[in-house]
């Protein structure tokens, strides 16, 4: 398989998108008041968690493919199409950041995954595709604890 180093830096951005995300998701984890305190504690917790798996899993898939992740904050601020989150204690504006967030990253997870089939890197699509399912179903869940 032969990639080009755009396809390299449109998954670099993936990644730094994902680790703005998790820096924010830690830090709703760490923030949240309210009564719906031990509901989202721990949901948070959950996410970032996941989030943790995914970052570690797309640089090994980056360096397969011959590729270097990037490993910088300042890399991850610059490339990430996710902002730093400013203070954030209430768990419905919580919600909504990461509902926000995960529309985010589907776009370009779907971006990525035609890109994986002109290059027949299959492995990255199955990864993205497992990814974007994923995402799909929480935003579902995200919408209705959201009543939205």
């Amino acid at each position: 398989m032969k990639t080009t180093a755009s396809y390299i830096a449109y998954l670099n951005q993936l990644l730094s998108s994902y680790q703005i995300h998790y820096q924010n998701l830690r830090a709703l984890h760490w923030n949240i008041q309210g009564e719906k305190f031990f509901e989202l504690h721990l949901k948070y917790e959950e996410l970032y968690t996941r989030v943790q798996v995914i970052i570690d899993d797309l640089a090994e898939r980056i360096l397969m493919i011959g590729g270097k992740p990037m490993f910088t904050y300042k890399d991850y601020i610059t490339n990430s199409v996710i902002s730093e989150n400013s203070l954030i204690t209430d768990g419905t504006d919580g919600m909504k950041y990461i509902l926000s967030a995960q529309k985010e990253l589907l776009v370009v997870e779907r971006v990525l995954f035609k890109e994986a089939g002109k290059f027949e890197d299959e492995g990255t699509s199955a990864f993205l595709s497992d990814l974007i399912r994923e995402k799909e179903k929480t935003n579902w869940m995200f919408r209705a604890w959201l009543n939205q």
